[in-house]
């Protein structure tokens, strides 16, 4: 069968696009979503957006909620291809993280932590049960009391650090360059490649597919990782960003931006060359995205199993089956693709599938398979 070009594409391109458009906006007897509510009134969404796309900016963020009609992968995905447009103008000092003002902090490990536990806004003691009171018309939320923990709070994981009971981090060991330099990986400006050193792990991790990083984390409970981990602390806050432009010669505060920062405590048995000990998984992520840092934090601390001289036999202990199937955008790429024409493709098999019955019920010859008949098959096409 003859490939034919389908006629007046464009304008069925059009007419979808529109039909897009008219769905996305609704009813329009119904006010439409502003930016500002989009960005106030579902926070956690534009957080995990921000995150994902790898652009911290929440306008641009509730825009791409918008524009995808409420698709998160779709709007990470069109935040990330704004974000290729930008240039690069410096890049930032590290996070110091132990200055944070803290909007939540707890940890699992001790009850009696330094700075005290503070719960923050969390779901973790609501029932989940429909509040049909938020169907009202206008809602008027309770007076909040909480306020931020403005002084540095020291990191409940630095008592186990001052004990040398918690293994320490070497810098060396975790960068992508050489040892005498090391520098950051960026994942945004470098492509992924194996064997993949800490820093890019932890890049990839942070824009990662949260449902991908959090089944691969349940998996790590479940058996197929050996992880035993607590929650040694989790914050959420903001901190600020620093960059030392080289025309100034000194540092300069440039933003404050909302993280979520965890650290998991595993136990580690220990080796020939190491005392037993406890081991750290890492998660942060832009905003307040709890169960995506506790996820990363996870997965992080079972990709170090070959570091760590442990048995790999779980998914989320394989670096490069994490790595390479962790991100969305990519993902979605290699699945929607399928719904491109595939004609002549499929055709070709049809044709196949067809001569290699003929030729069986006919008995007229050996049985054809794909691997010894293609090339016959493509001759006897052309001619």
């Amino acid at each position: 069968m003859p490939y034919v070009a389908v006629k007046g594409g464009e304008q069925a391109i059009e007419n979808a696009e529109t039909l897009l458009k008219n769905r996305r906006r609704g009813d329009p007897a119904i006010p439409e979503l502003t930016l500002d509510q989009i960005e106030q009134q579902l926070t956690l969404a534009v957080e995990r957006v921000m995150c994902e796309g790898s652009l911290y900016d929440r306008e641009l963020a509730a825009l791409a909620i918008k524009q995808s009609w409420g698709d998160l992968v779709e709007a990470i995905f069109l935040l990330r291809a704004y974000r290729t447009t930008l240039p690069r103008l410096y890049y930032s000092q590290p996070l110091d993280t132990s200055k944070m003002q803290i909007q939540r902090r707890i940890s699992s490990i001790f009850k009696d932590v330094p700075g005290g536990q503070n719960l923050g806004p969390t779901f973790d003691y609501i029932h989940r049960l429909l509040d049909f009171k938020l169907m009202a018309e206008s809602e008027v939320p309770p007076p909040a009391e909480a306020e931020a923990i403005t002084e540095p709070v020291p990191r409940v994981i630095d008592a186990l650090d001052r004990e040398e009971l918690m293994q320490g981090e070497q810098a060396n060991n975790y960068f992508s360059s050489s040892p005498s330099s090391p520098q950051t990986f960026d994942l945004t400006r470098q492509a992924l490649s194996f064997p993949a050193k800490r820093d890019a792990r932890l890049q990839n991790l942070a824009r990662a597919d949260e449902g991908f990083l959090l089944s691969l984390a349940y998996s790590t409970q479940r058996g197929y990782g050996r992880n035993h981990p607590f929650a040694g602390e989790i914050r959420m806050g903001e901190v600020e960003v620093v960059i030392c432009p080289e025309e100034l010669g000194f540092e300069v505060a440039i933003a404050d931006i909302t993280i979520t920062e965890v650290q998991m405590v595993n136990q580690f048995k220990g080796s020939k060359e190491l005392p037993a000990q406890f081991t750290r998984g890492y998660g942060l992520t832009f905003g307040y995205n709890e169960r995506k840092a506790m996820s990363m934090a996870l997965v992080d601390r079972a990709m170090r199993a070959e570091e760590l001289g442990e048995t790999v036999q779980g998914p989320a202990q394989n670096v490069e089956f994490v790595l390479s199937h962790s991100d969305n955008v990519e993902a979605q790429g290699f699945v929607q693709h399928l719904k491109l024409p595939h004609y002549i493709d499929f055709q070709a098999e049809l044709n196949l599938v067809r001569k290699m019955r003929q030729q069986v019920n006919t008995q007229s010859s050996p049985e054809l398979t794909p691997e010894n008949h293609q090339t016959e098959f493509v001759l006897e096409e052309v001619k």
